[in-house]
Protein backbone atom coordinates (compact mmCIF):
# COMPACT_ATOMS: atom_id res chain seq x y z
CA UNK A 1 0.00 0.00 0.00
CA UNK A 2 1.32 3.60 -0.84
CA UNK A 3 1.86 5.98 1.85
CA UNK A 4 1.03 8.53 -0.59
CA UNK A 5 -2.52 8.23 0.12
CA UNK A 6 -4.31 5.98 2.73
CA UNK A 7 -7.77 4.88 1.30
CA UNK A 8 -10.24 5.32 4.24
CA UNK A 9 -12.89 2.13 4.53
CA UNK A 10 -16.13 1.98 6.37
CA UNK A 11 -16.69 -1.20 7.46
CA UNK A 12 -20.13 -2.31 8.94
CA UNK A 13 -20.50 -6.15 10.41
CA UNK A 14 -22.06 -7.14 13.09
CA UNK A 15 -20.35 -11.13 13.53
CA UNK A 16 -17.57 -9.11 15.56
CA UNK A 17 -15.28 -11.85 15.08
CA UNK A 18 -15.42 -11.35 11.15
CA UNK A 19 -15.23 -7.61 11.26
CA UNK A 20 -12.07 -7.85 13.31
CA UNK A 21 -10.18 -10.24 11.45
CA UNK A 22 -10.82 -8.50 8.21
CA UNK A 23 -10.50 -4.81 10.00
CA UNK A 24 -7.36 -6.57 11.22
CA UNK A 25 -6.24 -8.01 7.79
CA UNK A 26 -7.09 -4.72 5.75
CA UNK A 27 -5.00 -2.30 8.19
CA UNK A 28 -1.93 -4.91 8.13
CA UNK A 29 -1.79 -4.37 4.42
CA UNK A 30 -2.01 -0.24 4.81
CA UNK A 31 -6.12 0.82 4.31
CA UNK A 32 -7.15 2.76 7.23
CA UNK A 33 -10.60 1.13 8.29
CA UNK A 34 -13.39 2.11 11.08
CA UNK A 35 -15.54 -0.58 11.93
CA UNK A 36 -19.17 -0.90 12.84
CA UNK A 37 -21.20 -3.16 14.48
CA UNK A 38 -25.07 -2.27 13.25
CA UNK A 39 -26.71 -0.01 10.66
CA UNK A 40 -27.22 2.77 12.41
CA UNK A 41 -23.95 3.34 13.65
CA UNK A 42 -22.56 2.71 10.63
CA UNK A 43 -24.69 5.42 8.75
CA UNK A 44 -23.80 7.81 11.72
CA UNK A 45 -20.21 7.15 11.15
CA UNK A 46 -20.29 7.48 7.23
CA UNK A 47 -22.05 11.31 7.81
CA UNK A 48 -19.47 12.27 10.38
CA UNK A 49 -16.28 10.87 8.52
CA UNK A 50 -14.85 11.09 4.85
CA UNK A 51 -14.68 7.82 3.38
CA UNK A 52 -13.30 6.41 0.35
CA UNK A 53 -15.25 3.46 0.36
CA UNK A 54 -17.64 1.06 2.32
CA UNK A 55 -17.78 -2.67 2.57
CA UNK A 56 -21.47 -3.52 4.67
CA UNK A 57 -22.77 -6.88 6.26
CA UNK A 58 -26.54 -7.21 4.76
CA UNK A 59 -28.14 -8.36 7.80
CA UNK A 60 -27.22 -5.85 10.59
CA UNK A 61 -29.23 -5.10 13.67
CA UNK A 62 -30.99 -1.73 13.57
CA UNK A 63 -30.49 -1.12 9.84
CA UNK A 64 -29.88 -3.65 7.21
CA UNK A 65 -27.34 -3.20 5.04
CA UNK A 66 -29.09 -1.99 1.83
CA UNK A 67 -30.85 0.42 3.54
CA UNK A 68 -27.92 1.74 4.45
CA UNK A 69 -26.30 1.75 1.27
CA UNK A 70 -29.67 3.65 0.14
CA UNK A 71 -29.03 6.68 2.42
CA UNK A 72 -25.14 6.76 1.65
CA UNK A 73 -26.17 6.85 -1.99
CA UNK A 74 -28.19 9.69 -1.43
CA UNK A 75 -25.23 11.47 -0.04
CA UNK A 76 -22.92 9.87 -2.34
CA UNK A 77 -23.32 8.47 -6.06
CA UNK A 78 -20.07 7.74 -6.39
CA UNK A 79 -18.43 5.82 -3.36
CA UNK A 80 -18.02 2.11 -4.24
CA UNK A 81 -19.58 0.25 -2.11
CA UNK A 82 -19.32 -3.90 -1.37
CA UNK A 83 -21.98 -5.75 -0.01
CA UNK A 84 -21.26 -9.05 2.29
CA UNK A 85 -23.75 -11.68 2.84
CA UNK A 86 -24.04 -15.16 4.23
CA UNK A 87 -27.34 -15.31 1.50
CA UNK A 88 -26.86 -16.58 -1.85
CA UNK A 89 -30.08 -16.31 -3.83
CA UNK A 90 -30.03 -14.82 -7.07
CA UNK A 91 -33.49 -11.72 -5.91
CA UNK A 92 -31.05 -10.54 -3.27
CA UNK A 93 -28.10 -9.79 -5.13
CA UNK A 94 -30.11 -8.05 -7.76
CA UNK A 95 -31.63 -6.45 -4.95
CA UNK A 96 -27.76 -5.64 -3.91
CA UNK A 97 -27.08 -4.23 -7.52
CA UNK A 98 -30.16 -1.87 -7.86
CA UNK A 99 -29.09 -0.12 -4.71
CA UNK A 100 -25.83 0.49 -6.05
CA UNK A 101 -23.47 -1.82 -5.20
CA UNK A 102 -20.17 -2.04 -6.99
CA UNK A 103 -19.86 -5.92 -5.57
CA UNK A 104 -21.41 -8.48 -3.54
CA UNK A 105 -19.27 -10.97 -1.77
CA UNK A 106 -21.22 -14.10 -0.40
CA UNK A 107 -20.06 -15.44 3.19
CA UNK A 108 -17.95 -17.40 4.37
CA UNK A 109 -15.07 -16.21 2.13
CA UNK A 110 -11.33 -16.46 1.34
CA UNK A 111 -9.47 -13.32 2.31
CA UNK A 112 -7.61 -13.28 -0.16
CA UNK A 113 -9.85 -13.49 -2.99
CA UNK A 114 -11.81 -10.73 -0.67
CA UNK A 115 -8.91 -8.37 -1.08
CA UNK A 116 -8.43 -8.71 -4.89
CA UNK A 117 -12.18 -7.68 -5.20
CA UNK A 118 -11.69 -5.14 -3.16
CA UNK A 119 -9.16 -3.96 -5.01
CA UNK A 120 -11.16 -4.22 -8.57
CA UNK A 121 -13.75 -2.44 -7.09
CA UNK A 122 -11.15 0.16 -5.94
CA UNK A 123 -8.98 0.39 -9.16
CA UNK A 124 -12.63 0.86 -11.03
CA UNK A 125 -12.78 3.78 -9.28
CA UNK A 126 -9.43 5.20 -9.63
CA UNK A 127 -8.74 4.67 -6.19
CA UNK A 128 -5.74 2.32 -6.78
CA UNK A 129 -3.29 4.79 -8.67
CA UNK A 130 -0.76 5.06 -6.24
CA UNK A 131 -0.23 1.41 -5.64
CA UNK A 132 -0.26 0.73 -9.73
CA UNK A 133 2.77 3.50 -10.01
CA UNK A 134 4.58 1.10 -7.71
CA UNK A 135 3.68 -2.44 -9.80
CA UNK A 136 6.45 -3.86 -10.93
CA UNK A 137 7.45 -2.86 -14.48
CA UNK A 138 9.14 -5.49 -15.82
CA UNK A 139 8.06 -9.97 -15.65
CA UNK A 140 10.43 -12.64 -16.76
CA UNK A 141 8.66 -15.36 -18.03
CA UNK A 142 10.58 -18.44 -19.00
CA UNK A 143 12.65 -16.97 -22.13
CA UNK A 144 10.22 -14.04 -22.50
CA UNK A 145 10.38 -10.72 -20.99
CA UNK A 146 7.46 -8.84 -20.50
CA UNK A 147 8.02 -4.77 -20.57
CA UNK A 148 4.65 -3.80 -18.93
CA UNK A 149 5.10 0.00 -19.63
CA UNK A 150 5.38 -0.32 -23.39
CA UNK A 151 3.45 -3.46 -23.79
CA UNK A 152 6.43 -5.33 -25.22
CA UNK A 153 6.60 -9.42 -25.13
CA UNK A 154 9.96 -10.28 -26.14
CA UNK A 155 12.60 -13.19 -26.25
CA UNK A 156 16.05 -13.39 -28.12
CA UNK A 157 14.09 -14.43 -31.53
CA UNK A 158 11.31 -12.51 -31.41
CA UNK A 159 9.52 -9.13 -29.78
CA UNK A 160 5.31 -8.62 -30.03
CA UNK A 161 3.56 -5.41 -29.14
CA UNK A 162 0.68 -6.59 -27.02
CA UNK A 163 -2.55 -4.73 -27.65
CA UNK A 164 -3.36 -3.17 -24.57
CA UNK A 165 -6.17 -5.32 -23.04
CA UNK A 166 -3.60 -8.50 -23.66
CA UNK A 167 -1.05 -6.50 -21.88
CA UNK A 168 -3.57 -6.16 -18.74
CA UNK A 169 -4.18 -9.92 -18.75
CA UNK A 170 -0.66 -11.10 -19.00
CA UNK A 171 0.13 -8.46 -16.57
CA UNK A 172 -2.59 -10.11 -14.39
CA UNK A 173 -1.63 -13.38 -14.84
CA UNK A 174 2.22 -13.04 -14.16
CA UNK A 175 0.81 -11.02 -10.68
CA UNK A 176 -0.47 -14.43 -9.98
CA UNK A 177 2.23 -16.49 -11.53
CA UNK A 178 1.94 -20.28 -10.39
CA UNK A 179 -1.10 -19.59 -8.70
CA UNK A 180 -5.00 -19.38 -9.76
CA UNK A 181 -6.39 -16.03 -11.29
CA UNK A 182 -10.00 -15.87 -10.61
CA UNK A 183 -11.48 -15.94 -13.52
CA UNK A 184 -14.37 -13.67 -12.02
CA UNK A 185 -11.93 -11.45 -10.73
CA UNK A 186 -10.03 -10.41 -14.33
CA UNK A 187 -13.70 -10.53 -16.18
CA UNK A 188 -14.33 -7.55 -13.48
CA UNK A 189 -10.73 -5.60 -13.55
CA UNK A 190 -10.57 -5.48 -17.27
CA UNK A 191 -14.17 -6.06 -18.45
CA UNK A 192 -15.69 -4.35 -15.95
CA UNK A 193 -18.18 -7.18 -15.64
CA UNK A 194 -18.30 -10.67 -15.65
CA UNK A 195 -21.25 -11.52 -17.96
CA UNK A 196 -21.09 -14.31 -20.84
CA UNK A 197 -19.82 -12.32 -23.79
CA UNK A 198 -17.25 -10.79 -21.78
CA UNK A 199 -16.29 -14.43 -20.66
CA UNK A 200 -15.97 -15.46 -24.07
CA UNK A 201 -14.33 -12.48 -25.31
CA UNK A 202 -11.40 -13.24 -21.98
CA UNK A 203 -11.29 -16.89 -23.41
CA UNK A 204 -10.00 -16.08 -27.22
CA UNK A 205 -7.72 -13.31 -25.44
CA UNK A 206 -6.52 -16.28 -23.72
CA UNK A 207 -5.47 -18.19 -26.49
CA UNK A 208 -4.13 -15.55 -27.91
CA UNK A 209 -1.38 -15.42 -25.25
CA UNK A 210 -1.16 -19.11 -24.98
CA UNK A 211 0.30 -19.11 -28.82
CA UNK A 212 2.86 -15.91 -28.10
CA UNK A 213 4.24 -18.17 -25.37
CA UNK A 214 4.09 -21.45 -27.07
CA UNK A 215 8.06 -21.77 -27.86
CA UNK A 216 8.50 -21.87 -24.38
CA UNK A 217 7.34 -25.33 -23.38
CA UNK A 218 7.71 -24.98 -19.97
CA UNK A 219 5.12 -21.99 -19.50
CA UNK A 220 1.74 -23.05 -19.61
CA UNK A 221 -1.65 -21.13 -19.10
CA UNK A 222 -4.21 -23.69 -17.66
CA UNK A 223 -7.96 -23.13 -17.46
CA UNK A 224 -9.19 -24.24 -14.18
CA UNK A 225 -12.74 -24.93 -14.66
CA UNK A 226 -15.09 -23.11 -13.23
CA UNK A 227 -12.40 -21.61 -11.16
CA UNK A 228 -9.99 -19.24 -13.51
CA UNK A 229 -6.50 -19.11 -15.01
CA UNK A 230 -2.80 -20.19 -13.83
CA UNK A 231 -0.25 -19.12 -15.65
CA UNK A 232 2.84 -22.12 -14.62
CA UNK A 233 6.05 -20.94 -15.59
CA UNK A 234 8.43 -24.59 -14.72
CA UNK A 235 11.79 -24.07 -13.00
Amino acid sequence: MSNKKKIHILLAEDDTNLGFVVQDNLKAIGYDVTLCIDGEQALKTFVNGAFDACILDVMMPKKGGFEVAETIREINKEIPIIFLTAKSLQPDKVKGFTVGADDYITKPFDFQEFLLRLEAVLRRSNLLTDIQEEKVLFYTIGIYEFDVKNQLLSSKNEQRNLTKKEARILTYLCEHKNDIAPRELILKNIWGNDDYFSGRSMDVFISKLRKYLANDDTITINNIHGVGFKLEVKS
